[in-house]
């Protein structure tokens, strides 16, 4: 698994040791970020977050990208401090916090432009994501959210309007927009 674009393209980047993370395959990275730049044009400044972080791979795909800031939501210890060690590698602790907790239970606080959330597959958690961020807010006005969920499964949210989707290889991507 390596950095696809940016500042630090072609680096690796470490997986989590076991089996409890999905780490998101480089080509759904290349059309998800691809579907992104044409809507965004860029990632400069972005206050992203990268939820059910697993490697950190999204968010520090963005960073790469020139996003300001990611913050990486993760529970798995393994996850952790893989997302970690990937930071120190890439020299980028200073613009990432890690908070280890549950991605479906968020609380209210910070507000992002931009949002990826890639629960474990199964039925309703592309939803059940969405709806946590609803709840608790994490998405600013105008900002995108991201979900990545398994091939076929509709993801829709009350407070963000459904952009696009794309199914690649047994991954479906959503892309969603918080009104302005």
């Amino acid at each position: 698994m390596r950095v696809i674009a940016g500042a630090w393209r072609g680096r690796k980047l470490i997986a989590p040791a076991g089996i409890s993370t999905r780490p998101t395959a480089d080509r759904t990275r290349e059309t998800l970020f691809s579907m992104l730049v044409s809507r965004l044009g860029d990632f400069d400044g972005l206050r992203v977050a990268d939820l059910f972080a697993g490697s950190g791979a999204l968010g520090i795909e963005a960073l790469s990208r020139g996003a300001a800031h990611a913050t990486f939501v993760e529970n798995d210890r393994a996850a952790i401090l893989a997302i970690n060690a990937n930071l120190t590698a890439m020299d980028a602790t200073a613009r990432a916090t890690v908070r280890a907790t549950s991605a479906l239970r968020l609380t209210r606080g910070d507000a992002f432009d931009l949002l990826f959330a890639d629960p474990p597959y199964a039925v309703g958690s592309g939803a059940a994501a969405a709806k946590a961020i609803a709840d608790s807010d994490w998405l600013a006005p105008g900002g995108w959210l991201a979900i990545e969920t398994e091939r076929g499964q509709a993801v829709t949210s009350d407070a963000s309007s459904f952009d696009a989707a794309r199914d690649v290889g047994r991954a479906r991507i959503t892309l969603l927009r918080r009104p302005s």
